[in-house]
């Protein structure tokens, strides 16, 4: 995985990740694949930030009912970043 926009998909949007936003905590929906180093990476250069630490955490799909049909829907693969005290934010989330 050379590109880091292949790496961070989108970031999640709920209330507990703007609470963590004050701890200067971000959170992202990533790729499956990518481990800590890459995702550290891809937020460094896509944001020009300086990350601390990454957890990251697999998420298993919900199992969904359309009537009788029975259907799963897609795993996938969720990133808490924290960034360094000097560190600026992130501006794609300074307007929420």
């Amino acid at each position: 995985m050379t590109n880091p926009h292949d790496i961070i998909i989108r970031p999640i949007i709920t209330e507990d990740s703007m609470n963590e936003m004050a701890n200067k905590k971000y959170t992202f929906v990533v790729d499956r694949r990518a481990n800590k180093v890459e995702v550290k990476r891809a937020v460094e250069e896509i944001f020009d930030v300086e990350v601390e630490k990454v957890n990251t955490m697999n998420m298993m799909g919900k199992v969904k009912r359309m009537g009788r049909n029975q259907g799963k829907r897609a795993d996938w693969k969720k990133a808490i970043v924290k960034l360094t005290p000097e560190s600026k934010e992130i501006e794609f989330f300074e307007g929420m």
